[in-house]
């Protein structure tokens, strides 16, 4: 049996997109596949398994020596098992860049497209067979798109990304707008959540200028609920960072409708390297980041001391 997983700290797209494959693998091309998550979903992806009436995928801390694998919405191996160059991977899917690292028993099927979604590019490998997907997978799919492009305003957002969200939607019955406020509004409640839970829950580790980062976004319609919680959070980056190893943990809590970011900043380091990064001027313990929505295209290629 196929395991078909994304990355650790799973939102939408990474756990509604091996439910797609999955399905694809098994029903289509008789290939026998589970998904599985690699911690928690978020509360818009709780919302979506929920909401299409589909299983919540089984969590698993590693892989299996030799087990066969199919990793999907990132190639990075820091997001995913331990164990997962001891694995046998057979393909990837993604739309992140390539970061390296990954080793494979035998040559394997790697498809990154520069889309804002996995789910989009599943659709282009389907192909007609994409047809044949029924309404809960269909539902899926829209979710990870809607998720993944902030309903098309981040500049990740592509025509393509955008044409197939429509003919799902079209397909399914649902008003996109409406559908959205119900994603995003399921995405921002975070109230019962621990600061530690909100700073790793939509977070991703990169090395910049040598320094070990966790870079977490939060995106939401209501900023303010996260903000009101700034001098516990900046405490606790602390304590997270020592935890994960990381020399500073950056918090981005993304405002969706205003289309901005509202950067916290603990310390001097994290002051210079907004001030280096974003040319932004900051006298506090926040600064705003206008236009600032997404992290792949926005923030970490920007990242600098």
């Amino acid at each position: 049996m196929i395991k078909v997983f994304g990355h650790k700290s799973p939102d939408t797209d990474s756990t509604g997109s091996p439910i797609i494959w999955a399905w694809y693998l098994t029903e289509v091309k008789g290939t026998p596949a589970t998904p599985v998550l690699l911690g928690e979903p978020n509360t818009e992806a709780a919302f979506v398994l929920k909401h299409w009436d589909l299983p919540k995928p089984a969590i698993i801390a590693d892989v299996s020596a030799g087990e066969d694998c199919v990793v999907v919405d990132t190639n990075n191996p820091a997001e995913l098992p331990g164990s997962i160059n001891d694995a046998n991977v057979i393909q990837i899917i993604d739309h992140h860049l390539l970061a390296g690292g990954l080793k494979t028993k035998g040559p394997i099927d790697i498809t990154i497209r520069p889309l804002a979604c996995t789910a989009t590019i599943m659709f282009d490998l389907m192909g007609a067979d994409a047809a044949k997907m029924p309404e809960k997978i269909k539902g899926a799919m829209l979710s990870c798109i809607l998720s993944d492009t902030l309903e098309f305003r981040s500049p990740t957002t592509t025509p393509h990304d955008r044409a197939v969200a429509e003919t799902l939607a079209g397909e399914l019955g649902v008003s996109i707008a409406d559908y959205a406020a119900e994603l995003f509004a399921a995405k921002s409640d975070v109230s019962a959540f621990s600061d530690a839970e909100l700073l790793r829950m939509d977070s991703k580790e990169y090395n910049v200028a040598g320094k070990e980062l966790r870079v977490s976004v939060l995106e939401t319609t209501a900023p303010k609920v996260v903000l009101d919680r700034k001098d516990s959070l900046m405490a606790s980056m602390v304590d997270v960072a020592k935890e994960d190893g990381a020399d500073q943990v950056l918090l981005f809590v993304v405002d969706i409708l205003k289309e901005e970011a509202t950067l916290l900043v603990p310390n001097d380091l994290v002051k210079q390297m907004a001030e280096a990064s974003f040319g932004a001027s900051v006298s506090g313990d926040t600064v705003v980041l206008p236009g600032i929505m997404s992290r792949k295209k926005q923030i970490i290629p920007a990242l600098k001391l």
